[in-house]
């Protein structure tokens, strides 16, 4: 008798036990979905190629680190920013009904909190063992994107995401400053290729879920100007997205490596956004936005192949700029 209690007892607590441990990973999971880590792996992967090219060798194995770090920060702490402010319109939509907020797992203070302490995190990270000059850009991009586009204009206009988008451009530019402690032209025009392809990219999920938007308040470009505009407008930024991924090769900031991957690239990204203009299928609109996650790696990926092969002349077009101090 007194065994099978003990036996029962034991039960019990190893009950407990895994109630707790599954408590605690759900937990830490939603912490991580707050960071939205399938899109920080994104923009990591953006901001790390920049670093190899930045200088002329390749950056030490701590300093890759601890700007993979701050930047991580940086955008986890944007993103917990944004669903703070999203906690009222999170629930109508699908895809983002589940977050930890509209779920009633966490309360609206424990994600502000959560994401402010990220973002001093990110500045602090940065400024210790990176630099003052990617701190600041690192805050920037946050502050963008959690204030600018989240708060001012995603519920007021169409254009939202377009100048939103200059928040997700940022990454590159931490990752240059973090070796090269100064802006100069090359890591501006990377911050443009991902501003135009921000549309088109955005605009293809947006089509896809036009009807949660309108639900929602959100007035995204297929909401407000309609479906046919909206393809006119992805095709668009598509033609400009090419003209200025090629733009470093003629101003010899990069090299025919990087040309002949960059037409290629961007060839199949302009395909996909003509044949969502003949023909705008679910197919093809969801077609385009997939590639487009695709793109946006390779293209980078493809400037750090040609810097393996490729170094800029003396009299490439070129500036810089520095902190003062």
């Amino acid at each position: 008798m007194i065994k099978s209690t003990s036996v029962k007892e034991q039960g019990q607590e190893d009950s407990e036990l895994t109630r707790d441990q599954a408590l605690v990973r759900l937990a830490i999971s939603d912490y991580v979905m707050l960071t939205k880590p399938r899109i920080v792996l994104l923009l990591l992967i953006v901001t790390f190629v920049p670093m190899f090219l930045a200088g002329p060798s390749a950056p030490s194995g701590w300093l890759i680190l601890w700007t993979m770090i701050g930047g991580f920060l940086a955008a986890g702490g944007a993103n917990a920013l944004n669903q703070y402010v999203d906690r009222d319109i999170d629930h109508v939509m699908v895809r983002t009904r589940r977050r930890p907020l509209p779920g009633g797992r966490m309360s609206p203070t424990q994600v502000l909190i959560f994401g402010i302490i990220l973002g001093a995190l990110s500045f602090v990270v940065l400024w210790w063992q990176v630099n003052l000059l990617s701190a600041l850009v690192a805050l920037f991009g946050l502050l963008f994107y959690a204030v600018v586009y989240t708060l001012l204009l995603k519920r007021s206009s169409t254009q939202n995401i377009v100048i939103g988008g200059l928040a997700g451009a940022v990454p590159p530019l931490v990752g240059w400053t973090a070796v090269a402690n100064e802006i100069s032209l090359l890591p501006v025009i990377m911050v443009l290729i991902v501003f135009y392809w921000t549309p088109p990219h955005f605009w293809a999920l947006a089509l896809m879920r036009q009807k949660e938007y309108r639900a929602a308040g959100v007035p995204m470009l297929p909401v407000i100007a309609g479906e046919r505009e909206t393809h006119r407008q992805i095709l668009l930024y598509s033609v400009l997205l090419l003209l200025i991924s090629v733009l470093p090769v003629f101003l010899q900031l990069l090299g025919p490596v990087y040309l002949v991957l960059a037409l290629l690239l961007n060839g199949i990204f302009l395909g996909e956004a003509v044949a969502i203009w003949r023909t705008p299928s679910n197919a093809n609109i969801w077609r385009l936005y997939k590639y487009s996650l695709l793109f946006l790696a390779l293209i980078f990926l493809a400037m750090g192949i040609d810097g393996l092969f490729y170094t800029a002349p003396a009299g490439a077009v070129n500036f810089t700029l520095r902190l003062p101090w």
